[in-house]
């Protein structure tokens, strides 16, 4: 070992003490007396033992890594000011600019100096900002300009996306619905019902309906249209045919079965049971006027109404909200959702072959041909349709009788008959009905397709469902129509078909047959309750709330010839009736 150095201080070790007992200095060590001690425990983490930086914990989740589990960590060791130091005050008071983030800061701060405060000076530009962006622009490499100028660029990208997400997320404010009637003040409310009150509702003792009369004729539909596809689209043509939608008092038939049939109470027509037992997916407006006449009831829709008009996307997040004058209004999209319907409905049927016939003739058809002088050229502008006139047994001794429909039949010979009802769904504008594009999704994606449809037009597919049901078609038809040019409402084309049985396509839209019985069933116990008069069930448009008006007699009435409606009920009991 080498002698110490005389010239350098002395160093000796400190004496260390031993504790046996426990942890710490011992206690009767007097040369320790009177200094403070911080008791710690045995878990207790070793940390630094003197730290100048002040970066200890940089991490915040370390903050509290090295305290003591005992508690009071250090604060006997804390320095408190007893002298005034108010008098002492900073030279610079100006405010420190804190970087955005990390690396780049200088080059980022001195670039907005260099813009913001430029002004000319003999000839030259210069600021103190800009000299500063120059030095600090000197220690970074090429490449760090280069990275950096990425991440600016990069940065005000995401800051651009942020601001369109918050635009996206926030919610659409939906305007105001008006309602498909005025509702006056002598108006009294006689019920309130929440349509998901309705929604629970299940009269399931409602067996299979009688069959009353069966008229019309029907044409067959041609196959043809099943291998039409997205490659082979047609054009939708203009079919020029009649399509009758009398309503309930003003069908001849149903005037004289309301006569021989006295044990009936309650009659309408299978548009209007639709709309009532759908009700509980509705969200347009809409109004049913209901007669009680000798404690029989009528339902009724009422005359120049927009009650037949089809809804596109009634049932969407977003429903169309343009207005009356825009090509994508909630109106004009009804409209154009209708003529695609009657068209499409025609346009699938073979004209040329023989017609399947019921064994009474089309009675709005017979009622045109009296006023007219060619009445061979009136039967061939009226469009397929056969009426199935049937009861059904609500109990509590209602017994209701409906006019159901059907628009085709397809089979080869009498045994194989299958009734159909056709219909079309429309695509208006895929950025604002679901973003599927149906020329890119039909022929891959047909489920997804029908699921967005499903989502947008669901009180339209459960009337069709329920339509389809009450009349006992064996199959549900659809086609897929889509404009030609997404800005152009007069021109369509047929992308495809698909069919299902009524049955399956109502318990795969989750409808209930039972639920939609258990609507009727109620709001016809609430009639009857009532006397003789008239009454108007009007569904709110802006509410999920169904109300029961009790209103004038004179209510609706234009003409001395309305006025005598239900007179002309109860004198139709001289006409012979028609054979069951």
């Amino acid at each position: 070992m080498a002698s110490e150095d005389p010239t350098r201080a002395p160093f000796s070790l400190p004496e260390i003490h031993v504790n046996p007992s426990g942890w710490g200095p011992s206690s009767n060590e007097t040369k320790l007396g009177g200094m403070p001690y911080q008791p710690f425990s045995k878990s207790d983490r070793l940390g630094k033992i003197s730290d100048w930086t002040g970066a200890t914990y940089q991490d915040r989740r370390y903050v509290t890594k090295y305290n003591s589990a005992i508690g009071a960590g250090g604060t006997q060791y804390s320095y408190y000011y007893e002298e005034d130091e108010s008098s002492f005050q900073l030279v610079d008071t100006s405010r420190a600019l804190r970087p955005m983030y990390g690396r780049g800061r200088f080059f980022r701060g001195g670039r907005g100096n260099f813009r913001g405060g430029a002004m000319q000076h003999g000839g030259r530009w210069a600021t103190q900002g800009a000299m500063k962006n120059t030095q600090n622009l000197q220690v970074l490499s090429k490449a760090q300009k280069n990275k950096e100028r990425e991440r600016t660029r990069q940065m005000r990208k995401w800051q651009q996306q942020q601001k369109g997400r918050q635009n996206y997320n926030r919610p659409v404010q939906i305007k105001q619905r008006e309602a498909s009637v005025t509702v006056k003040p002598d108006w009294i409310v006689l019920e309130e019902m929440e349509k998901a009150q309705l929604s629970k509702l299940s009269l399931p003792t409602v067996g299979e309906p009688e069959e009353l009369l069966q008229c019309g004729t029907l044409e067959y539909y041609d196959k043809a249209y099943d291998r039409v596809n997205v490659k082979n689209e047609k054009p939708l043509r203009k079919i020029d045919r009649i399509i009758h939608t009398v309503t309930t008092t003003d069908d001849p038939v149903i005037r004289k079965l309301a006569k021989s049939h006295p044990d009936a109470n309650v009659f309408a027509t299978d548009t209007i049971l639709a709309t009532l037992m759908s009700c509980n997916r509705s969200i347009y407006s809409w109004d049913i006027v209901v007669q009680k006449i000798g404690g029989k009831i009528f339902l009724d829709k009422r005359d120049n109404t927009e009650f037949d008009l089809l809804t596109v996307s009634e049932t969407a997040a977003e429903p169309p909200q343009d207005e009356g004058s825009s090509l994508n209004s909630p109106r004009n999209l009804a409209l154009e959702a209708t003529f695609i319907n009657h068209n499409f409905s025609q346009q699938v049927l073979k004209a040329d072959v023989d017609k399947y016939k019921f064994p009474e003739e089309n009675p709005f058809a017979e009622a045109e041909d009296s006023e007219e002088e060619s009445s061979e050229n009136s039967k061939t502008r009226v469009a397929s349709v056969g009426y199935k006139y049937r009861k059904w047994d609500l109990g509590n001794n209602i017994k209701l009788i409906a006019r159901t429909e059907h628009d085709a039949v397809v089979g080869t010979s009498e045994k194989d008959i299958a009734y159909m009802n056709v219909k079309a769904l429309n695509e208006w504008d895929s950025r604002y009905s679901g973003n599927i594009d149906w020329r890119q999704k039909l022929d891959v994606q047909r489920g997804a397709v029908l699921a967005n449809e499903l989502k947008h037009n669901a009180c339209k597919l459960s009337r069709w469902t329920v339509q389809a049901l009450l009349a006992g078609s064996d199959i549900l038809k659809f086609g897929y129509i889509t404009r030609f040019n997404m800005k152009d409402s007069s021109r369509h084309v047929v992308l495809g078909t698909q069919q299902f049985k009524p049955s399956e396509f109502a318990a795969q839209i989750n409808l209930s047959l039972d639920n939609c019985w258990g609507i009727v069933r109620c709001i016809i116990d609430q009639v009857m309750a009532q006397k003789d008069g008239k009454y108007l069930i009007v569904k709110d448009p802006n509410k999920a709330v169904i109300r029961l008006y009790d209103i004038p007699d004179s209510t609706f009435e234009d003409s001395d010839d309305d006025d005598d409606d239900d007179e002309d009920i109860e004198d139709d009991a001289l006409e012979t009736p028609l054979k069951a």
